[in-house]
């Protein structure tokens, strides 16, 4: 009788996975997504009731399987207080020329916001100066802006940074790490630089490869930003966001200037801004904002030996909210994969980890607030955390898995960056599987998850993304591998990441089994994983743990 109830689980995708993973894990799983990913959970937008109903579902689940509160003064929550802004959909964006004057249609042309908590955004005839990638980097005697004064003007930036389309050629290719993205590619990056020049705004522009996403994953947020409360409003531009590519091109155009050549200038170190001489930007645009007080929720099983050690597993629980209808009308962008699964994936691990022996070192349970929106929870943690950082001893962070069923690899985001990935290679082996590194690292995946601010702080990181390649699926291999992965990007960000009758969930709790083992591993041991030397992070924690 049993061998038949496991063929019959087999055929649902729910049969035993991989050696150390609970047969019942992928059931369970789906049933975090279904409840997480209800509409009565509003897809999960922070500072709305579907954050009181998903923090409040979250801590009856972390209390039931018998974690205590982790936050701070004992309580389940860490407040991270946001400021939430939205551009009304009646505002203009418009470019004036010799030629006359041009407008820029939103959501179409431009994808503009911002992130000052302000009535109105009004700039008036602002000049245009195209940055190139936008990069200081001391490091590699390398300075896009040679000290140009953007006080009042509009930056203009590519995405990614100088290595993706190097050429040999070029005098470029390596500085950056090569095609696999530095953190001076990501947005928040060029954003952060433009308010530091003084820019009154930036503008990047997009393009699928260099991106790692399309024009619908831009705008996906529906022109509403989430930031931390600045205390200097200054802090960041008054308006900022995305041109769309063969808009940009034509607005070069209108300079007399060639945007393609001037993507090869900027992959030069002897690049200088070029002004995008007779435009000017001009924007009027409403905004509404609030301040919004949001929360992490932290549980924690504290360690027999060394509490004061803590290894943390960790997923950001908040999703895109309500936003436009799409065609079938649904308005709900619930986030199925990206995060609820890597929250029922953190319930996973803290449920195995109850019910064996209590750990040496604490585990501390981490489920952030508004990744979706810059990984301001995580990032407020980093700067105010409830642990010492140096006696953190490692971060999990699971986001995003493959629903396509077992594979015979594990994909790495970040090859080369610490010793986590030795112990994730031998852990593995141990299910018969290997460890593949990420076959897109253009997309940058290692900076767009909420390990990354613990990492920045020093603290050894390995984040658990099946977004870096197309896996090697049991059933079918590389192409079933990369049709999944084609599948889901399709549905990044929008109404459609949703749970399906088609997921099967055995893989992913492969995955889940590994971040297990390695996570109660560690600790149960004395091992203070370190940076390789190489890494950025490395100088960072070796001063912490002096």
């Amino acid at each position: 009788m049993k061998g038949l109830l496991l063929g019959c689980a087999a055929a649902l995708g729910l049969a035993v996975p991989a050696a150390g993973a609970d047969p019942a894990a992928p059931a369970r799983l789906a049933a975090t997504v279904r409840t997480l990913t209800a509409d009565a959970f509003g897809g999960r937008a922070p500072g709305t009731p579907g954050e009181d109903k998903t923090v409040a579902w979250l801590i009856a689940q972390l209390g039931a399987l018998g974690l205590e509160p982790g936050g701070p003064g004992g309580a389940w929550t860490q407040a991270v207080p946001l400021v939430r802004t939205r551009i009304g959909a009646d505002g203009t964006v418009t470019v004036a020329g010799a030629d006359g004057t041009m407008p820029l249609q939103p959501g179409r042309d431009i994808y503009a916001t911002t992130a000052r908590p302000v009535d109105r955004v009004a700039i008036a005839a602002a000049p245009l100066v195209f940055v190139g990638y936008g990069v200081t980097a001391p490091e590699q005697a390398w300075d896009d802006f040679k000290g140009v004064d953007l006080k009042g003007k509009i930056a203009v930036f590519l995405v990614n940074d100088p290595d993706f389309e190097a050429a040999a050629a070029d005098g470029a290719t390596g500085r950056f790490g090569g095609r696999r993205m530095t953190y001076y590619g990501r947005w928040t990056y060029k954003f952060e630089e433009a308010a530091r020049r003084g820019a009154i705004g930036a503008l990047i522009v997009h393009d699928t490869p260099g991106a790692g996403y399309g024009w619908d994953t831009v705008t996906a947020p529906g022109r509403e930003v989430y930031d931390l409360v600045q205390c200097d409003p200054a802090a960041r531009v008054l308006v900022q966001g995305w041109i769309e590519g063969a808009a940009a091109t034509a607005l070069f155009r209108r300079a007399g200037l060639d945007l393609a050549a001037l993507r090869v200038r900027a992959r030069q170190a002897d690049f200088r801004p070029v002004p995008l001489a007779g435009l000017t930007l001009s924007a009027d645009l409403p905004v509404s904002h609030d301040r919004v007080s949001s929360r992490n929720v932290l549980a924690r099983l504290p360690g027999r030996d060394r509490p004061d050690e803590v290894v943390m597993v960790a997923a950001h629980w908040d999703a895109f909210g309500v936003g436009a209808p799409d065609a079938q009308g649904r308005t709900i962008r619930a986030g199925a994969n990206d995060d609820a699964l890597g929250v029922a994936g953190v319930l996973e691990v803290a449920r195995s980890a109850v019910r064996g022996p209590r750990p040496a070192r604490s585990l501390v349970f981490a489920l952030w607030t508004a990744e979706e929106n810059g990984l301001l929870g995580s990032q407020a943690y980093a700067a105010d955390p409830v642990y010492p950082l140096d006696r953190t001893v490692a971060n999990f962070t699971l986001d995003v898995f493959q629903t396509a069923g077992p594979a015979r690899d594990v994909m790495l985001i970040g090859k080369g960056q610490n010793q986590l990935e030795e112990a994730l290679a031998a852990a593995a082996a141990a299910q018969g599987r290997t460890v593949t590194a990420e076959a897109l690292p253009e997309r940058g995946l290692f900076y767009r998850a909420d390990h990354f601010p613990l990492a920045r702080q020093g603290v050894p990181t390995l984040l658990m993304m099946a977004l870096g390649g197309a896996p090697d699926l049991v059933d079918g291999g590389r192409a079933a591998g990369a049709a999944w992965l084609k599948s889901y990007m399709a549905c990044y960000h929008q109404t459609c990441d949703r749970l399906d009758a088609s997921w099967n969930l055995r893989g992913a709790a492969d995955d889940i089994a590994l971040i297990t083992k390695l996570g109660t591993d560690l600790a149960n041991s004395t091992r203070w994983p370190e940076w390789y030397p190489g890494s950025e992070f490395k100088a960072i924690r070796d001063r912490s743990r002096r």
